[in-house]
């Protein structure tokens, strides 16, 4: 069975999604006020946090991190919402084992605020990504993505919210087809 880690920054609405359909061995957080701690404690999974400022450099960060995984004998590392770079340390640990989602249809949108940049571009449609994790910046092979159309009674918060609901989907499915069993 393929042990899974999530990693998020912020709220960890897509590890909820995850969590609640698959054994999550551990979730991870740069923030050790993001909301997603208190949804990893309702859900009953183990959390850890920690800041990259509590660390002499990225490299040290790191190190703890690939230890972490390294103590759960972590097989896929789920980023959600994780909103750091993946370092070189991280990277050779666990290369070919790190995957991400990313809130546009890559390689459109890439960075930080992809729905807000598709928005603001006035794009008929954007999208979903889920794609391995390489040394850039969302530029890792492409799993799978799916369109999600900008309506024309849209907001930019109902075009967030359908966004979000197509990552909802897609994550578990790409879960499945990567091997992760459900409970």
């Amino acid at each position: 069975m393929k042990r899974i880690a999530v990693f998020a920054s912020g709220s960890g609405s897509n590890f909820q999604v995850i969590a609640e359909q698959f054994p999550v061995e551990f979730v991870f957080s740069d923030h050790r006020d993001a909301f997603m701690l208190e949804r990893a404690q309702n859900l009953g999974v183990t959390s850890y946090a920690f800041e990259l400022k509590e660390f002499e450099n990225k490299v040290v960060y790191e190190e703890a991190i690939v230890e972490l995984l390294d103590q759960h004998e972590i097989d896929l590392v789920c980023l959600a919402g994780y909103m750091k770079i993946v370092g070189p340390i991280l990277l050779s640990a666990y290369e070919g084992r790190i995957i991400n989602i990313h809130p546009a249809y890559l390689p459109e949108f890439p960075g930080a605020h992809g729905i807000q940049d598709a928005w603001e571009a006035g794009v008929d449609e954007s999208g979903v990504t889920i794609h391995w994790v390489d040394s850039g910046v969302d530029t890792g092979q492409i799993i799978k993505q799916v369109r999600v159309p900008r309506l024309p009674d849209d907001t930019f918060e109902t075009f967030e919210a359908r966004i979000h609901e197509a990552e909802y989907k897609l994550y578990p499915k790409v879960l499945r087809e990567l091997g992760v069993k459900e409970k």
